[in-house]
């Protein structure tokens, strides 16, 4: 929908589509009020009748298909289009998302506000899959940045078209950045090091702003080294400085109401006039805040400019990339826009739908086959579909409304004809044993999704129970909400034998009876204040499932999660187990059926020890749409290859994970690169029913400079009687760093099939700067020279072929600590230390996790020739007790410097002392910090300090 068209006569100079796009930008700039252009910083930007310029709004849903504005194609979650592994494939599932974009977007009314539904795509996400605990999991690609970068590249590209003037849509990255937990997401600090930043976190990211693909980022809820993302100077020291080279600015945008948290959860300044300020200022162009309320926000932002927090240079900053997005968008030149022709008719096409078959097919991974797979219809004519996910699909909060639904059970009656169909799930009445009255007078079919959380859905109505309003109803066909209201926790009671309590878990209440009325209300806010319930199992779930198994010549048990149950934004999971019920049943049916297969479909990874080391198949899909059945039949009975691979570790069940907040993936351990215990399954892991062998692994050089490159090559033979596909993976690992490499970097990759007998020669060109680490010393990426190892493998754990290779160059020197500013974030290890921010607006610094204990820092291999004194940049609150900044060699002390009150956490200055005795060569230095401070950085001096052992001078803020 383009904007309103001026008459002829008043055609004015932005109108001229034969002009420069940023002249017209400028003249549509110089023409707009300022209020008119402060408006323009809300979400919803209102028109200006007076220039033809329509209303717009940042933002539609579009990770897996359009979402939220009713009706259109479901394609895979994100983290099974991972499973992939397939850009071309991720390009035309993004191509044709956003063709639907386009449709919503000029034939449908949009969803809430004056303007269309925006072009302008929030999505792909592009955090990295470090937690297999987070609760968006599902809205990733994967654990690694080069596969989830290439993947969210081809998404970006999909969506933006390839009209080299023209958007269809303009994909957004989600979330700048480090957020991967949900619990307290607003006000959680993500720790992260400059190696993490750079090697990890922002790896992710760069190649996809850098090549120009994507258009825009969105800020993240959570807070990194202390400061929120909000305000974050990596917006533009990195996001926009790697935009630069193509020749648009990135176009950021705020999430919802995060604005606001800048104070009202986080505290981080103290008004809202100043947190907009501090936001706009930061690179924040567009404020998701107040819904619809453009007031408050922009009200805010007019105060800010009053009050001289923010200038109209600041504004047009902001309402410049908008303006530039929309013309790229084609709104202002609606003849000339390749993609205004787009009709109504491409939403749910034949094609899109054949697409979403396609994508659900290609990311199905097979874990483990003994040979079960794929079926043999004639011998295996009577299956047996069991669980809770066995005939029925479920939608995330980001997925769109599905024009139909193949579920499991369905597509394999489809493929095979009849087959069985059995839930697993007990029913149950549940009785009150105030009134003797039937809850809902009907039954209940119980559906555990773990933490003792269940739903219950009618036996008469299949609507599920739920709380809203004080009172219970049965009224939801489906659990798809905001708030769930449809989650129980059915409590034992101790001293009742066969009682339960009713406690809904959105609101924490119990289900009692109205003494009144005798209505069943749910108001009890204690357990003694609970109606006590009469729990009578009427069908054992297990029972007839362990009844149908056994009549079946095979068994297909479907488990996993529903993707707003336990965990989903907003709410982590506590642990990787399968439902307590969903094992109970597993085992229950493979122990009279052992020709059993596992299906998971899951937006996350589970821990499968027993079913991997029990049951001759496990396959895992994603939640993958409305063509899921279809999908996973065709998989199952052998008509289409498993040609999904792992996009992350699946972890054992008795391996100790790192704590969710621990964000530090060198030290902690986490994903394929450096966690120290063997998975269940790891990254890049996926079977095939046909069989590849590697050979002929050459590297066009052996040794090779470190700004150069190579070509690595092998053949791939398919050696199995049948056609299939295989990921062919190339990883790197250096075999004496100097720093704490990973055990294994991905550096390339390739999706291949290959018919039966024949085979393919791959080539992957490889830069050696692939090769690099963030060299803390000198703020850089550096490749060190040494040998190398390349690796092609069929995943994470299983290398199949190895080549060694040696980088030259100069060898590095010795870190430089003398007359120069190290900063303290620049440790090589550390221990009990907190990364915080050094200033609201910039500059990182460290401080004791704990100030009653010592925390240390450790910085390797310091020239300290000629050093006779030491100069250190502090805070420190005013508080009890001492605190102390030690230095120390190996085998002695060098020396202490006794941290002053500055009296503020943001009020720096410089505190020195003087060495103990002459200190020359190269030695690990070991900073130990005593008390409640911040260390910004230190320096260490060939001239004695000016005032020994005291503060000198009040020290600029660090940046």
């Amino acid at each position: 929908m383009s904007s309103s068209s001026l008459p002829a006569t008043e055609r004015l100079p932005f109108h001229d589509s034969g002009l420069d796009v940023r002249k017209r930008v400028d003249d549509l700039l110089d023409r707009l009020t300022l209020d008119e252009r402060i408006a323009m910083l809300h979400q919803h930007a209102p028109a200006v009748p007076r220039l033809g310029v329509g209303a717009f709004r940042t933002g539609s849903e579009a990770l897996h298909g359009v979402s939220w504005l009713g009706v259109a194609t479901a394609f895979p979650q994100a983290v099974g289009l991972g499973a992939t592994w397939d850009e071309d494939l991720v390009r035309r599932v993004a191509e044709a998302t956003s063709v639907e974009l386009r449709a919503f977007h000029r034939h449908r009314p949009p969803a809430d506000g004056d303007a269309p539904t925006s072009l302008q795509a929030w999505a792909p996400v592009v955090n990295l899959l470090r937690d297999p605990r987070w609760g968006r999991n599902e809205e990733g690609y994967s654990e690694d940045p080069v596969h989830t970068a290439r993947l969210a590249e081809a998404f970006c590209r999909g969506m933006a078209g390839d009209d080299p003037r023209f958007l269809r849509a303009a994909p957004v990255l989600k979330h700048f950045l480090a957020y991967n937990n949900e619990d307290d997401r607003c006000t959680t600090s993500s720790g992260v090091r400059p190696r993490v930043l750079h090697e990890y976190d922002l790896a992710a990211f760069r190649p996809v702003v850098a090549s120009g693909a994507a258009t825009g980022a969105m800020a993240a809820y959570n807070l990194v080294n202390g400061r929120p993302c909000h305000v974050s100077p990596l917006i533009e020291d990195e996001l926009r400085r790697w935009a630069e080279p193509t020749g648009h600015e990135l176009f950021v945008v705020s999430d919802a109401e995060a604005p606001s948290n800048l104070v009202d959860l986080e505290h981080y300044f103290d008004d809202h006039v100043e947190s907009h300020a501090a936001a706009l200022k930061a690179g924040i162009d567009s404020f998701t805040d107040h819904g619809l309320d453009s007031g408050t926000p922009v009200g805010r932002l007019r105060e800010a400019l009053d009050r001289g927090l923010i200038t109209e240079a600041d504004v047009d900053r902001a309402v410049r990339r908008q303006l530039a997005l929309r013309f790229r968008l084609g709104e202002f030149d609606p003849d000339l826009d390749p993609y205004a022709s787009i009709g109504p008719d491409v939403i749910d096409h034949p094609d899109h739908r054949a697409l979403a078959a396609r994508a659900a097919t290609e990311s199905v991974v097979l874990l483990k086959n003994d040979g079960l797979l794929p079926l043999d219809r004639a011998a295996s004519p009577r299956v047996a579909v069991i669980g809770p996910l066995a005939d029925v699909l479920h939608e995330d909060w980001y997925s769109g409304t599905m024009p139909y639904r193949v579920t499991v059970a369905a597509g394999l009656a489809e493929a095979v004809g009849e087959v069985v169909r059995v839930s697993g799930e007990d029913r149950v009445e549940l009785r009150s044993r105030t009134t003797g009255r039937l809850l809902g007078d009907t039954a209940f079919d119980v559906t555990d999704w773990g933490d003792d959380v269940v739903t219950l859905r009618s036996a008469d109505t299949g609507r599920h129970l739920g709380a809203k309003h004080g009172s219970l109803v049965v009224e939801e066909e489906r659990v798809k909400s905001w708030d769930v209201h449809e989650t129980f926790v059915l409590e034992p009671v101790a001293d009742d034998d066969g009682a339960v309590l009713l406690r809904n878990v959105l609101t924490g209440r119990y289900a009692a009876v109205d003494q009144a009325d005798g209505r069943v209300v749910v108001t009890a806010e204690t357990p003694g204040a609970a109606e006590r319930w009469s729990r009578e199992v009427v069908r054992d779930g297990a029972q007839e499932a362990r009844a149908a198994a056994a009549a079946a010549d095979v068994a297909i048990v479907v488990l996993g999660n529903h993707p707003l149950i336990n965990g989903r934004e907003t709410q982590d999971r506590t642990g990787t187990s399968l439902p307590a019920a969903q094992e109970a049943l597993l085992r229950a049916v493979a122990e009279v059926r052992p020709a059993t297969a596992l299906v998971v479909t899951s937006s996350y990874p589970y821990a499968l020890d027993w079913a991997d080391e029990h049951l001759p198949a496990v396959v895992w899909t994603s939640h993958g749409g409305q063509e899921t059945g279809h999908a996973l039949a065709a998989v199952l009975l052998g008509d289409a290859e498993p040609a999904g691979r792992l996009p992350q570790s699946w972890y054992r069940g008795d391996d100790d994970l790192p704590h969710p907040l621990d964000y530090d993936v060198i030290k902690a351990g986490w994903t394929y690169q450096y966690h120290r215990t063997a998975p269940l399954y790891p990254f890049g892991h996926g079977l095939s029913y046909t069989d590849f062998a590697y050979r002929d692994l050459r590297l066009s050089s052996e040794v090779v400079a470190q700004d150069g490159a190579l070509d690595v090559s092998v053949t791939v033979a398919n050696t199995g009687a049948r056609p299939g596909s295989d990921v062919v993976q190339v990883y790197a690992r250096a075999t004496a760093a100097r720093y704490e490499a990973p055990r294994l970097r991905l550096v390339d990759f390739r999706k291949v099939r290959v018919d039966a007998g024949d085979s393919e020669a791959l080539t992957f060109r490889l830069p050696v700067d692939r090769l690099a680490h963030w060299d803390v010393d000198r703020g850089a990426f550096t490749v060190d020279p040494g040998d190398y190892e390349i690796v092609v493998a069929r995943s994470a754990e299983d290398h199949v072929l190895v080549a060694r290779l040696t980088v030259t160059g100069e060898d590095p020197a010795p870190r430089a600590v003398l007359d120069r500013d190290t900063r303290a974030v620049d440790f090589d290890d550390y221990s009990g230390v907190v990364l915080v921010d050094a200033t609201r607006a910039t500059g990182d610094a460290v401080a004791p996790v704990d100030p009653a204990l010592p925390a240390t820092l450790l910085f390797r291999a310091a020239d300290l020739t000629g050093a006779v004194g030491v100069e250190v940049e502090v805070a420190r609150v005013a508080g009890s007790g001492q605190a102390r900044l030690e230095f120390h060699l190996a085998d002695r002390s060098l020396g202490v410097v006794d941290v002053p009150v500055t009296g503020d956490l943001y009020t720096w200055t410089k505190a020195a002392t003087r060495l103990r005795g002459a200190v020359d060569g190269v030695h690990d230095l070991r900073l130990s910090l005593h008390g409640d401070f911040r260390l910004a950085g230190f320096r260490l001096t060939t001239s004695p300090p000016a005032a020994d052992g005291e503060a000198t001078a009040a020290a600029p803020d660090p940046a």
